[in-house]
This record gives C-alpha cells, structure tokens and sequence, in this order.
C-alpha cells in the first residue's frame, strides 16, 4: 500500500529530542529548542515575531483573543476549510460569514468578500489552500478599507510565499501546523506570526496562562504574576526538539516533495490535456511548497469511482473538506453570503494523491500509471 501520508523523519530528531531530556534536561515549554524554532521562523519568514505554539488551532484562537473578537462580531473565511479555522471564532462567540472559493485555487474568491462585509465583521480569514497564497493584495486593500483584521490561515504555507512574502506574515497574524501531516512535524504544534510588535507581550501573557513569566525569563522583572485572562499554549521542548531536526534540512525536505510535485505534473498533464482531469494552479506571483498534489474528476460520482479503483490498487487517495456552511454546526454558527457556485460543486470532485517526504518516484509512476489506466 502506497500511503497517503509519512510523517517526515530526516535523521537528527531522535539525537535532539535526546539532547532536550538528558542534556538540556528540559522538557516543558519555552525550552532551548522552542528558542532554536521561533528563531528560525523569524529569520525564514521575516515575522517580528513567531510563538511556537500547541497547534494551529490553538494559534488561530491566540489570534482570535489578541484581536478582541466577541460575541456578536462577525468574522469571514471561505467554508472549503477545516473546522479549526472557524472554531477559533466560534468559541469567541462570533458569527462565522462564509463566502464562495475560485475553483482554479480552492482559496477564498476575494472579488466575494466586500459585499459579505457588515458593520459587524471584524476580521477576514484567508486560508492558503495547498500552500497556495490567497489574493492578499486585494484582501489587505479590503482590509484597510473597513479597518479589519486579517488572520491568515496558513496551515498548510509554510515556506510559500506571494510576491516574495512569506505566507503568514502579510495579515497582521498568521498561524502555521506543524501536525504530522504537514511539511515539518512535531506530531501536534503550530505557530503564530505577529506582524505588529505591539501584540506581542500580550501575546506571550495569554500563551503563559495569562503572566508575565517570559519577561522574567528574559530577566526583565525579578518575579512573574498574573496579569491577564490567558491559557497554556506551549508545546513541550521534547516536541520541539523533533522539529527542530526537519527545520534544519527544511530545504532537504521541500527539494524532495517538490521533485515529487513535479513528477506529478508531468506525468498526469497527457490526462488533462484531454480534458479528463483538471490538475493545480498556480498563479502568477505565487511561489507553492508542494504540501499536497490533487486532482479534480468530472464530479463526485467519478472520484468516488477513482479513489476505490486507486484503493483496489494499493494506492491511498483521500478527499477532505465538507463544506463548513453544510455542516450541522455550520448552520448553527455561520452563514453563507451570496452563491455556493464553486465551495459544493469543486469540493465533490477533488481528490488528494500521495504526498510525503521520501515518496520514490517510482510510486509517483505507479501512481499516474493508475490514474491513466481508470481513465482509459
């Protein structure tokens, strides 16, 4: 069986992980390899400031309580998303406003968004589907239009980039995974990315259970207290330490899936040519990290067709996403704002393919070989 996913293991965690407990003697958050990673983020991406945090939706919910967002405001993302992109509000007591995707991207249609917008709405959730940027330029031109936050969903991003900016440090927050099924692995983690370093000593009171015990670290005060309503969103430096050793080769690992990407590409565009499937776009501007490679059948009766046939084959492909707006909670905290032309209809015919570090190019072959064979 060809999985669909590997978590990445390049060779240095377990030495790093074994550092943090018999050496650095450290194992809770905020310890030496939690440093190591938030810098390396910061030098990467050029963010004032990066939190290594539990997971992406416990960045998403920092971000949520940095910008206040309450009970009755309104929030808009795309429902081609998961759930955590709108639990972060949700739980905050905001209405999530779901607005329509482009179907050559899957990501928010920013044309969508300005008539959605109401006296309510706080803040605008582009999520970057497949590590492919979302129209930020037209999305921040909204943004200061109406004087709104934005709040990048960039799970999927790390190291793509849109005109040469890192995906999550154009909004003025932004929230990477670390989950084992993204490019870099610590099992369960995330980051958060200020834009402003006028959030950030808030930022770091809420991760810290609501003290200011990293001034006190940085030897700032001579005692920490509690300061503010806060929660803990720090991963243990074991965690960290195991990332640490995927950032190190973060290049050795983007090569090898993109190699994969590529292959991909190639082999399956004879296919699309004939207007059988259609394959990713990128668009101009955009630089992508390979996170995932998909395709889109004719409809949802092909895919499921095709997803068994690969099954039978020995070839994981999954789908993903119902659309949040179709959802029972959907329906109980958001609402749909104009049309569902493309969320329903695209999210039907996407399936996704292999995708890992360490995938051989001959299961890539196998894999198109497959994909051709159903469709002849």
């Amino acid at each position: 069986m060809i999985d669909f996913n590997v978590p990445p293991y390049v060779g240095n965690e377990l030495k790093y992980v074994e550092e943090a407990v018999v050496k650095n003697r450290k194992l809770c958050g905020d310890g030496p390899f939690t440093k190591k990673c938030s810098e390396w983020l910061e030098e990467k991406t050029g963010t004032q400031k990066a939190l290594l945090i539990t997971s992406c939706t416990h960045a998403t919910e920092l971000a949520a309580l940095l910008t206040d967002i309450k009970e009755g405001d309104e929030v808009i993302m795309p429902s081609y998303t998961f759930v955590s992109t709108a639990d972060a509000f949700v739980l905050r007591g905001a209405k999530v406003v779901f607005v329509d995707i482009r179907p050559d991207t899957m990501n928010i249609d920013e044309s969508k968004i300005e008539e959605a917008i109401t006296e309510r709405t706080r803040a605008i959730v582009p999520v970057h589907y497949a590590g492919v940027s979302c129209e930020m330029d037209k999305i921040m031109e909204l943004a200061r239009k109406y004087h709104l936050y934005v709040i990048e969903d960039a799970a999927q991003g790390v190291l793509s980039t849109y005109k040469g900016q890192a995906l999550g440090t154009i909004g003025d927050f932004g929230c990477y995974s670390f989950h084992e099924t993204k490019n870099y692995s610590m099992g369960e983690g995330g980051a958060l990315l200020i834009r402003d370093p006028q959030y950030v000593e808030r930022a770091e009171i809420i991760r810290e259970k609501g003290t200011n015990r990293a001034k006190f670290f940085r030897g700032q005060i001579d005692k920490y207290t509690w300061v503010d309503a806060g929660s803990s969103y720090l991963p243990g430096d074991m965690n960290a330490a195991y990332l640490y050793g995927q950032l190190e080769a973060a290049q050795q690992i983007f090569d090898d899936r993109m190699r994969s990407w590529k292959l991909y590409d190639k082999l399956l565009r004879p296919l699309a040519d004939q207007g059988k499937i259609e394959l990713p776009v990128v668009p101009e501007g955009c630089t992508h990290n390979a996170h995932m490679y998909y395709i889109k059948a004719k409809d949802l009766k092909e895919r499921t067709a095709l997803i068994q046939f690969l099954k039978e084959n020995g070839i994981q492909a999954v789908f993903h996403y119902i659309p949040l707006h179709s959802a029972p909670a959907g329906k109980q905290f958001g609402r749909f704002h104009g049309e569902d032309v493309y969320t329903t209809k695209e999210s039907e015919r996407l399936a996704r393919l292999p995708m890992y570090y360490g995938l051989k190019e001959e299961q890539v072959q196998y894999i198109a070989d497959k994909i051709a064979e159903f469709y002849q």
